[in-house]
């Protein structure tokens, strides 16, 4: 059954965050401080699983899916390299970029999309919407009060704020907030990265958390990124796209 004409919000939800989430847990082990205790090739192991399952991803998806997860994964080198390696944003473990990162970036690009593309998703986009913008409001208050955190919940409400006159893109964006913040938990609990205790270790007067919560944000930079590329490559079809859409809300106006 295909997970964007599926009526089943349980099945969308497993078929994409769910095994978005639970490869999180597995491939991340890979390279955990519970790996380094008995191999010298963690991040190896890591990066084989991911290119595994990246390409079962890529041959199964249609021809514009494929070409925005080569966006991601080239997008997602330029910005490892440069907030980690250049800007000493956070550090990997061997203070490198593990291979399996920009790919993996990839398929957590592709497993939101599908999630908020999915028709049972969208069926239900307001109270979702509403459950998340919540659940993260309370998530990053409670990394300010308990852990300092003041990056991250400046990251977090400039997020809220751009997301309000976003009504098109909210869903998708604040799913990647809560996938993302998985991401990091299980990620720094693994000791794959780390983040310091202020922002890019500069700035003092924000402390951040190790991860910070709303570091989302900059992988926005990455969607936005990969969105940019494909309209640049096919601005025709994009734009005759537009114009149905356009066509659609006047006719139903």
């Amino acid at each position: 059954m295909s997970v964007l004409a599926s009526k089943s919000f349980l099945f969308s939800t497993l078929k994409t965050l769910g095994l978005l989430y639970l490869f999180f847990v597995v491939g991340l082990f890979l390279d955990s401080f519970y790996m380094v205790k008995v191999t010298k090739n963690a991040q190896f192991y890591a990066t084989a699983l991911m290119l595994i399952v990246f390409f079962i991803t890529f041959f199964n998806v249609p021809k514009r899916i494929k070409e925005q997860m080569i966006n991601a994964v080239l997008i997602g080198f330029f910005g490892e390299y440069l907030f980690s390696i250049v800007l000493g944003m956070y550090t990997y473990r061997l203070e490198n970029i593990p291979h399996y990162i920009p790919f993996g970036h990839a398929f957590v690009y592709i497993a939101v999309l599908y999630f908020s593309k999915a028709s049972s998703i969208k069926i239900r986009r307001l109270q979702i919407e509403k459950f998340l913008t919540i659940t993260i409001i309370i998530y990053a208050t409670i990394f300010l009060i308990f852990k300092n955190d003041v990056f991250g919940f400046v990251m977090t409400v400039a997020t809220l704020v751009i997301l309000r006159n976003r009504s098109k893109e909210r869903l998708f964006y604040l799913t990647m907030y809560a996938s993302v913040v998985i991401l990091e938990l299980v990620g720094t609990y693994y000791k794959c990265w780390f983040w310091p205790t202020t922002a890019w270790n500069v700035v003092s007067f924000l402390p951040s958390a190790n991860p910070p919560s709303g570091i989302s944000l900059f992988y926005f930079l990455l969607d936005l990124g990969t969105l940019w590329l494909y309209k640049q490559r096919h601005r025709e079809a994009w734009q005759r796209m537009k114009n149905i859409r356009n066509l659609n809300i006047r006719l139903k106006n």
